[in-house]
């Protein structure tokens, strides 16, 4: 791989930045950067948000997005340590596991070589690479929360910061989801774009979620004032009441059901993919999946397709709550395809 180039985007809103950063590495073909992220501090203080897209990661060149919204008083602090981390974390699991399947391999040479080729014709290679990125993603993101946890000077207990991951190989898509950030695929249909969700909002009010928490003794309870939003708290204290059953940090919650194990899935890529769109909970408040994609495939360019996203969400926030406090968006899109008009390098911010 060549000459890495790093450039951070920052929204000003208020006098805070949003940490975010836009990467690319450069080879003999020239890669490209088809895409864009943008961010919009809220009304509830110092954006928590941090989001990232890389293109050129990895040995194969592929493409890595993330959003991180962070919450707790050193919100902000855990999505920045993540987004900062996490991708060079998970590039060193992958080449862990790489190095560990040689060794076996060269180990295991004479041995059960019938076995052994069975086995490999049974298994696709979507299914191998598949059952390699779920691996090094649950051990990256454990890696990271422990890291998190060792911070002499962020007290994450009661802060953390969920995350959507989502990597591009060829015509693989690896997702891995922690909380209730969300990533939507826009595929074309007959009648237009189509917005297809490829991760689960991971919040308490999922049984199985619930589940899992009152089985550590977590209790998960909606307040009088908001009853529509089921809660996370300690047994017998009426602390912290988290809305996400997933998270990096919030130690104080780790014996309790919150687990900082990704939920992680798979998609084959067509010609009719045309997008994906990662955004924190602010946007998905207001705005549906298919809005979204509407908005993302209307825009002039993939350059302008973040902002205009994350501009129609705060709009839509100040509409509909006008005495709401509006929560941080940020939005990621990465374009699968040339985006007609478009110049392909991404707006700092």
């Amino acid at each position: 791989m060549g000459l890495c180039i790093s450039s951070s985007a920052h929204k000003v809103q208020d006098g805070h930045e949003a940490p975010m950063s836009f990467e690319r590495s450069e080879d003999s073909n020239g890669i490209q950067m088809h895409g864009s992220l943008y961010s919009l501090e809220g009304s509830k203080g110092v954006n928590q948000d941090s989001a990232i897209l890389y293109q050129g990661y990895g040995l194969e060149a592929e493409a890595f997005c993330g959003v991180f919204d962070g919450h707790g008083r050193f919100g902000h602090q855990v999505s920045q340590l993540v987004r900062s981390n996490l991708p060079s974390l998970l590039q060193g699991q992958m080449k862990a596991l790489d190095q560990q399947a040689t060794a076996v391999a060269e180990d295991d040479d004479s041995k059960n070589h019938i076995d052994r080729i069975e086995t490999e014709s049974e298994d696709s290679e979507p299914s191998k690479k598949f059952h390699k990125w779920k691996e090094a993603f649950v051990s990256s993101f454990k890696v990271m929360d422990k890291e998190i946890k060792l911070q002499e000077n962020l007290d994450s207990s009661c802060s953390g910061t969920t995350a959507v991951v989502v990597i591009k190989q060829g015509e693989d898509l690896f997702i891995a989801n922690l909380g209730d950030s969300r990533a939507v695929l826009g595929t074309t249909r007959d009648n237009g774009i189509e917005a297809i969700q490829l991760t689960t909002d991971l919040k308490p009010a999922l049984p199985s979620e619930a589940e899992r928490i009152r089985a550590c003794d977590g209790r998960v309870v909606a307040l009088k004032q908001e009853p529509n939003i089921q809660r996370v708290w300690l047994p017998h204290i009426d602390l912290p009441g988290l809305a996400m059953s997933r998270a990096f940090g919030d130690f104080i919650l780790k014996d309790h059901g919150i687990i900082a194990t990704p939920d992680v899935s798979y998609r084959h890529l067509t010609s009719k993919d045309q997008f994906v769109v990662l955004a924190t909970d602010g946007v998905w408040d207001v705005l549906s999946n298919s809005e979204v994609a509407s908005i993302v495939w209307e825009a002039d360019s993939a350059q302008a397709a973040a902002k205009a996203v994350t501009e129609t969400a705060v709009a839509t926030w100040r509409r509909k709550f006008p005495s709401a406090k509006i929560d941080d968006c940020t939005v990621v899109c990465l374009f699968l395809h040339d985006k007609l008009h478009d110049n392909v390098v991404p707006v700092k911010i």
